[in-house]
């Protein structure tokens, strides 16, 4: 990925004509390196807020007695690529740091470290269940994750443990009868296989208990138990009901515990919607990334035409006027029929293009950054973290009108409220028509504010 990275605008530069280079340069985000006269030397790359006002800080001539670093005489190239939100940014600029640098100098500047997960061990005939920020081949499949960090890790991975009873200890098991067991055993949290308290096939099926959990974040057991509770309240049997529903409440806190997010890293997948870098007659347009099997691909540009979100208010009712808008193309002819297609199949189109970018990744250590990178950015408060993220309906699909609202959002910014509209103070107002003072009619009183 990052080693084919190449920066969208080149610029020779040099002091006599800085003033005119500088003001090509646009005046938006985006990620930018300053080549010096030798070919052997290393750029300085960074990122900006502000690419002409940033370039101009470094470039311009230099004040007296001024301990700003000014490197006008040194550079020779600029190279810039112009982004549109904070998380393209980084994303770009990791990939031409490990472009310039190796992915190892990539990993020191950003600040990258490897997110904490749930792995359940399956190579001892007794798994276990810990918690761990190493991925290792052979056992992704069985990793969940990523978590915001190892501490809401440990409290979920101590959660679900509280409801089975497998084994903590972190030994290679090998049970005989004589097995000293440990203080779990002894409060009857666990199943205790290292005395051989239990056959190979009952600790398996517990295990197999939590790994349903896990896949599916608790449904499975919330299920059973809501069938069971169901059951025992047509019977009459309501202390089993009521112990059944206190359980029931336990295990939905510890799923809780989890946020959706959380999967096997295989088969992690979300949309992220940002606002797209501004290009001339091309301002409709938001950046949508995909994160597939761990790693991020994108950017690609959707076209919000004929996409207007309007916040949804339930203080107007059920009634459509409320609701997001998908407005219909316009048929045409020619070549501007192919451009007048309908929002949703843009949508399917782009992710389409994006799955297609999709490919398997051996390096665990690239796999980690591309974690690290969106843990970083999906786990801010949702204040903070600009930007929005899809994930799969329960069928595999995309919520695809979410996602086109969503990419309205980040293109038009926020909807205003729609006005309030009073309906219970309704007053009767007289209208006096020609010759007949006394027809009346009502006429609903919107508040303008």
């Amino acid at each position: 990925m990052a080693a084919s990275f190449q920066f969208d605008k080149t610029a020779e530069f040099s002091p006599g004509n800085a003033d005119e280079i500088l003001r090509s340069i646009p005046a938006q985000p985006g990620v930018f390196a300053l080549y010096g006269k030798q070919e052997n030397s290393e750029p300085y790359l960074t990122r900006a807020a502000d690419l002409r006002r940033r370039m101009k800080r470094l470039l311009a001539p230099p004040e007296s007695q001024s301990k700003r670093l000014n490197l006008r005489d040194r550079v020779a190239r600029i190279e810039y690529t112009v982004t549109g939100s904070e998380f393209e940014s980084t994303l770009t600029l990791y990939h031409a740091t490990a472009a310039i640098f190796g992915y190892a100098e990539a990993r020191r500047r950003l600040r990258l470290h490897t997110p904490a997960f749930l792995r359940l061990a399956t190579e001892n005939e007794f798994p276990r269940l810990y918690v761990t920020n190493r991925l290792s081949k052979r056992g992704l499949a069985q990793t969940y994750g990523p978590f915001p960090s190892r501490a809401a890790a440990e409290r979920y991975c101590d959660a679900v443990l509280d409801l089975f009873k497998l084994r903590r200890c972190h030994e290679d098991l090998a049970p005989y009868p004589e097995h000293p067991g440990c203080v779990y055993g002894e409060m009857k949290k666990c199943i205790e296989p290292c005395k051989q308290a239990c056959t190979a096939e009952e600790y398996a099926a517990e295990a197999s208990a939590v790994k349903a959990f896990l896949d599916s974040r608790g449904e499975s057991v919330l299920e059973r138990i809501s069938r069971e509770r169901e059951k025992a309240s047509e019977e009459m049997e309501f202390e089993k009901a009521a112990q059944l529903h206190e359980q029931h409440q336990k295990v939905k806190a510890a799923a809780a515990l989890a946020d959706e997010l959380v999967q096997p890293v295989p088969e992690l997948r979300a949309i992220m919607v940002q606002k797209a870098a501004a290009i001339e007659e091309r301002e409709d347009e938001a950046a949508v990334f995909l994160l597939a099997a761990g790693c991020i691909v994108g950017p690609e540009r959707l076209s919000t035409l004929g996409v207007r979100a309007v916040k949804e208010q339930t203080s107007v009712g059920s009634s459509l006027f409320a609701q997001p808008l998908m407005l219909a193309p316009v048929p045409l002819e020619g070549e501007a029929a192919e451009a007048a297609d309908a929002p949703e199949d843009r949508a399917r189109k782009v992710i389409g293009q994006l799955e297609q970018r999709v490919s398997a990744v051996n390096d665990l250590a690239l796999l980690s950054d591309h974690l690290s990178l969106f843990r970083r950015w999906y786990y801010r408060p949702e204040k903070q973290r600009v930007g929005e993220v899809f994930l799969p309906n329960p069928d595999g699909g995309w919520p695809v009108r979410r996602i086109l609202r969503g990419a309205a959002r980040q293109v038009l910014g926020e909807p205003k409220p729609l006005p309030d509209v009073q309906r219970e103070a309704a007053k009767k107002t007289r209208v006096l028509h020609k010759g007949r003072p006394d027809v009346e009619r009502v006429v609903p009183v919107v508040n303008k504010e």
